[in-house]
């Protein structure tokens, strides 16, 4: 009897023993699966939140160059706005100029063919009609201011129609000027509606790509979504196999512990009548029980130069008379107006842009009031020096080349002190 008792708790405790240890294997091998998921879902999280931060970088910058190119658009559709309203001036001047120009001819024609009728009349009449009017006099005094007449009439015709022909080379050669200007500013107009036409395509450009960033942002972020509800997941997971592996070892415990009480008793009453063998029952349950709470185990819990404006302007004027060229820079081979400004600046080591929207933006702004020799005159699509004394020297047109004029020849926009 004593030893099919002990067989039998031996028993119970080993098949508790495997089945717990059975258990544990299947714990142990869901929640290995659930934490490597659990580490691949975080190493696919940081490596999502890389991108997003990288896409959002890239973002930053593009809408940075996006916001330039705006600025760009909206200056240049200001100097457009200015430049339309010089053409409309300029052709109310070519109106005027070309109503005067006839006006002085006529004029001048209605003159010649006046003085040709008194010279038709006495070349008709001839030295006779002449010689009696000079004979006819009373007197030496009337044949001298007869004479006096005939030739004060000779010259007076002659000074008029000199007169009226220098009036309609003066009309005339206002008008060229007035046509070369319209000329230039039409051509300048042109050269605006390309550039706008390339500011448009390229902030076009720009904004798709903006979009596609967004696109991949919104891809990225929905990836990392993913990522951090799996990692969710399977943190419930690990979780709850935690708790079931307390519970079935709580459990486990309590079946070893009643095992043991059981076997207890039952050698209890085995030993009621053998007082005398009780010490070695004792101990025998005794180790039955230090198994037992053994195999149990426990839970696995971010200008100041110095050069003088006279200076500048004594340089500049040294080229005065050489070509003008669309895009050139040099000051004897021909320059454009922003180039001719940069290549002069620069002789005294000073570094501008080679744009004359963007002078518009150096250095710092003065009134005309104020304005100084040196100083940048600022117009629209265009760009001079300052000379003083309301004088400009600039790289002014292919007709003229550089030259020097009026300060306000044209409407100023801005004027601008670099030195």
């Amino acid at each position: 009897m004593k030893g099919n008792g002990k067989r039998k708790v031996l028993a119970l405790v080993l098949i508790s023993s495997f089945a717990l240890a059975n258990l544990q294997a299947v714990n142990a091998s869901t929640m290995s699966k659930a934490k490597d998921a659990k580490e691949q879902a975080e190493r696919e999280l940081e490596e999502a939140n890389r991108q997003i931060e990288a896409i959002e970088q890239q973002q930053s910058a593009l809408q940075g160059e996006i916001d330039e190119k705006d600025k760009e658009l909206v200056s240049l559709l200001v100097n457009i706005g200015i430049l339309e309203g010089e053409l409309d001036a300029k052709n109310a001047q070519l109106v005027q100029v070309t109503e005067d120009l006839a006006v002085a001819e006529q004029t001048e024609a209605s003159q010649y063919a006046s003085m040709k009728k008194r010279i038709q009349f006495m070349y008709e009449r001839g030295d006779t009609a002449m010689l009696e009017a000079l004979l006819g006099s009373a007197d030496m005094s009337d044949f001298l201011n007869r004479v006096e007449y005939v030739s004060d009439v000779y010259e007076y015709d002659r000074n008029l129609l000199t007169q009226y022909q220098a009036t309609v080379q003066q009309v005339a050669d206002l008008k060229s000027s007035v046509e070369t200007e319209k000329a230039e500013l039409e051509a300048m107009q042109e050269e605006y509606a390309l550039q706008q036409d390339s500011l448009e395509t390229v902030l076009a450009k720009k904004r798709a790509q903006m979009g596609d960033y967004d696109n991949q942002l919104v891809t990225a972020q929905a990836a990392a979504d993913e990522f951090k509800q799996t990692i969710i997941a399977q943190n419930e997971i690990i979780q709850e196999e935690e708790r079931r592996i307390r519970k079935e070892e709580e459990r486990r415990q309590r079946e070893a512990a009643e095992a043991a009480e059981r076997a207890r008793a039952a050698q209890a009453v085995q030993n009621g009548g053998s007082g005398g063998n009780g010490g070695g029952t004792s101990s025998g349950t005794g180790g039955s029980d230090s198994s037992g709470t053994a195999s149990g185990g426990g839970a696995n819990p971010g200008y100041t130069t110095g050069v003088s404006g006279g200076s500048v302007v004594s340089y500049a004027c040294q080229f005065v008379g050489n070509p003008y060229v669309w895009g050139g820079t040099s000051l004897t081979n021909g320059a454009d107006c922003s180039g001719f400004v940069m290549s002069v600046f620069a002789h005294f080591g000073i570094s501008l842009p080679h744009s004359s929207a963007a002078l518009q933006g150096c250095g710092k702004a003065v009134s005309y009031a104020n304005a100084q020799p040196g100083d940048l005159i600022c117009y629209s699509g265009h760009v001079a020096i300052y000379m003083g004394g309301g004088q400009i020297v600039h790289a002014q047109s292919t007709a003229v080349g550089i030259t020097t004029g009026s300060a306000t020849y044209r409407t100023i926009v801005a004027v601008r002190r670099v030195l």
